[in-house]
């Protein structure tokens, strides 16, 4: 018998055909199909949901990983781009929370308390930078009356400031 641990072979290994005794496509086809069975769709919708957060966090540069990643860093054409990205993630979020409601409603508080401050921030972002969010359709006011101004007149408060409401990108 040799004692040379290089003249041995798992026979395992030898017959699974896998690199160094790692599992063969076979097995890991199995496995993957046991996760996805195991898995829920609102265990992907939750786990979709927070790595959206954190990505529009990053680019609104609340994360503090000082690596230029935040608006300021790219100038005013990246700027744009990186708040495109945050409005759709965060408009992504929103959706994914309507569905999770149904289905994990007892996970959503910490979900809808970090999206409350994501569109917090990109509010202030859109206004310190002068940059403008695409404005959704809105449907006409009731009754024929005559729509609102867009704009506030003379620095007075907008409607969002003056009711105290929370202005929601994309709505």
């Amino acid at each position: 018998m040799s004692t040379d641990p290089t003249e041995q072979q798992d026979p395992p290994a030898a017959a699974s055909g896998g690199a160094a005794g790692g599992p063969s496509e076979e097995e890991l086809r199995a496995a993957y199909e046991a996760e996805l069975l195991r898995i829920t769709p609102a265990e992907v919708m939750l786990q979709s949901a927070v790595s959206l957060l954190n990505i529009a966090a990053r680019r609104l540069g609340l994360t503090g990983a000082g690596d230029g990643s935040e608006l300021g860093g790219e100038g005013a054409e990246g700027a744009k781009g990186e708040l495109e990205q945050v409005r759709d993630a965060i408009d992504g979020v929103r959706a994914l929370l309507d569905i999770l409601e149904r289905s994990a409603p007892q996970e959503l508080r910490p979900l809808r308390d970090a999206l409350s401050q994501l569109q917090i921030a990109y509010a202030r972002e859109t206004q310190a930078g002068g940059a403008t969010a695409p404005a959704a359709p809105q449907a006409p006011p009731a009754g024929g009356e005559k729509a609102p101004p867009a704009e506030p007149e003379s620095g007075a408060p907008g409607p969002a400031q003056s009711s105290g409401r929370l202005w929601v990108p994309g709505t």
